[in-house]
């Protein structure tokens, strides 16, 4: 009867946390999230990682908040509280799934559900893989479904914060070269640049890896033959 009453009252603050968000999600820019963290000195860097995994599970965009990353804390400690920050709501979005609001998660997945069941079932963390660096799936809805797959908790951890490292990286510098082209930073030319760069690397790297999942698909029969 606890764990019942339990799961409902998480469902319940849940359900009220995302129409909050809904009501809400205008009031979440990059500048509003500056502001906010700034005023916490010290314990900023905390209060914005907090913020970002908070958002993660209340469906709220993260592309605000890693710009913001960027722009606050610049390219390297950007790209480590960015991805610290949605990793632990990735995996708050996965936990509740799988212990509290699957009934839930299934209605909203509908029939790719299957599909991340199946492809979990045939790859386990490889495929977590490939759904991270690959963008079939909205990022706030897979880290719920994929917490109704049979994947262990550390793999999806692991597989999720390395995979979404390359992207991390590449918005948070667009933040951090926004900053400077406002504030007329030195080396502006060198940092648009480079930034355009990066988001060439990720707007590619979903094709690459396609191509080598399908380069590296096993033959008709199961296996591979001797040449």
């Amino acid at each position: 009867m606890n764990k019942i009453l339990t799961r409902v009252l998480l469902l319940a603050v849940l359900a009220g946390g995302i129409g909050w968000a809904a009501l809400h999600r205008e009031a979440l820019n990059a500048a509003a999230v500056e502001q906010w963290v700034h005023g916490f000195g010290v314990w900023g860097p905390l209060v914005f990682m907090v913020i970002y995994a908070v958002a993660a599970v209340l469906f709220l965009p993260g592309s605000a908040l890693t710009l913001a990353g960027g722009a606050l804390f610049g390219p390297v400690w950007g790209t480590i509280y960015n991805l610290v920050g949605a990793t632990v709501g990735a995996t708050l979005s996965f936990l509740i799934a799988r212990y509290a609001a699957s009934d839930w998660v299934a209605r909203k997945t509908g029939g790719r559900l299957k599909q991340l069941l199946d492809g979990v079932e045939r790859e386990g963390w490889k495929f977590v893989a490939f759904v991270r660096l690959v963008p079939l799936f909205p990022f706030n809805l897979l880290n719920y479904a994929l917490g109704l797959t049979r994947i262990r908790l550390r793999d999806y951890v692991l597989a999720s914060l390395v995979c979404m490292a390359p992207g991390g990286f590449a918005y948070t510098y667009l933040g951090y070269a926004g900053r400077e082209a406002v504030g007329g930073g030195e080396g502006l030319m060198q940092k648009a640049l480079l930034a355009l760069g990066l988001l060439a690397v990720v707007a590619f790297l979903p094709s690459f890896v396609q191509k080598m999942r399908r380069g590296a698909a096993p033959s008709p029969g199961g296996e591979d033959r001797p040449s």
